[in-house]
């Protein structure tokens, strides 16, 4: 019998985000499909949202992508107005995948 051990998303996933207005947009796709189901139980929007506790203004609504082992996330009131008048550092949303990519998930040994 295997157990489970706690690693980084990074292990099993890629990501990729960027801006749609104030929104961030974040995608998450499984490395293999056997990682998939890992995903949809444990990257819930609402562990997303406490990812990143007060930097989410708004709510975060969590789409799957089934046929590409992925699941897309908009992360609204994110990005203090957007591009062009935020003065965040990253006002593109840019780095956001490499931030969730660090939120720990259980996979079997």
């Amino acid at each position: 019998m295997t157990g489970l051990v706690r690693v980084p998303l990074i292990r099993i996933a890629y990501g990729r985000s960027g801006d749609k207005g104030d929104t961030v947009n974040i995608g998450i796709a499984a490395r293999q499909e056997r990682y998939f189901p890992v995903l949809v139980e444990q990257v819930t929007a609402e562990r997303v949202k406490a990812h990143f506790g007060a930097m989410v203004r708004g709510e975060v609504q969590r789409f799957e992508l089934h046929n590409l082992w992925a699941l897309n996330f908009l992360l609204h009131g994110a990005l203090d107005g957007g591009g062009t008048v935020s003065l965040m550092l990253d006002g593109l949303g840019k780095t956001w995948a490499n931030a969730l990519l660090r939120m720990e998930v259980e996979i079997s040994e």
